[in-house]
């Protein structure tokens, strides 16, 4: 139930990143973006759960306005740790998309099950010429409040995401220690078997 809980906090959050980066990362701070945008996206994931009997759109539906806005060649990266830099450029794509492609299921399942969540965002601490910094946000409804923390990255195409922080536990340093054990007993194609293998059942299922 906690884990259902965090997930479904983690893409409310991303949600509402993403609903206002394009017009808006050059000309706001990140904590003012998540807190002008979350009203309108929360609304916005209240009635696309109309469409979760419909796992493809909800999935074209994340996959356009959320993923966009995740820096997955950094995620991914971050996620497969030193053996990445062993990867070749066709592993590191397949990595990728794979990966990818889980966290656009996992989004996707969760953002039709948003109900009544609000979020209020922390101060942020962060100077203003900072390219990295951290968005505290606290996340509440159906339960006890969850903390959900986000690192994003500015670069040119404005502020993206590059992990995220539940309860304590960023997301990709859990990834890293899963993605470590199959390299280590399997190899990087094992590592990309098995991520294949989770989203076809995944989609199966659904």
């Amino acid at each position: 139930m906690i884990r259902r809980q965090w997930i479904h906090a983690a893409v409310v959050t991303v949600a509402m990143l993403a609903a206002g980066m394009v017009r808006a990362a050059d000309t706001e701070a990140p904590d003012a973006l998540v807190k002008r945008v979350s009203l309108e996206v929360v609304d916005a994931a209240k009635a696309s759960a109309a469409d979760a009997t419909d796992p493809r759109r909800m999935s074209a539906l994340v996959d356009a306005k959320i993923m966009p806005h995740v820096d997955f060649a950094r995620m991914t990266a971050a996620a497969v740790g030193r053996a990445w830099r062993q990867a070749t450029p066709e592993q590191q794509e397949r990595l990728q998309d794979e990966f990818k492609g889980m966290l656009v299921r996992t989004y996707s399942g969760a953002l039709s099950q948003v109900r009544d969540q609000t979020i209020t965002v922390k101060p942020l601490r962060a100077g203003a010429d900072d390219t990295e910094v951290v968005v505290r946000t606290l996340v509440k409804g159906g339960g006890e409040p969850i903390p959900v923390g986000y690192r994003l990255a500015k670069g040119t195409a404005g502020w993206k995401i590059f992990d995220l922080n539940v309860m304590g536990v960023w997301v990709v340093d859990t990834y890293r220690g899963q993605f470590a054990a199959e390299i280590s007993a399997h190899g990087i194609d094992g590592l990309i078997a098995t991520l294949s293998e989770r989203n076809r059942m995944i989609a199966k299922a659904r």
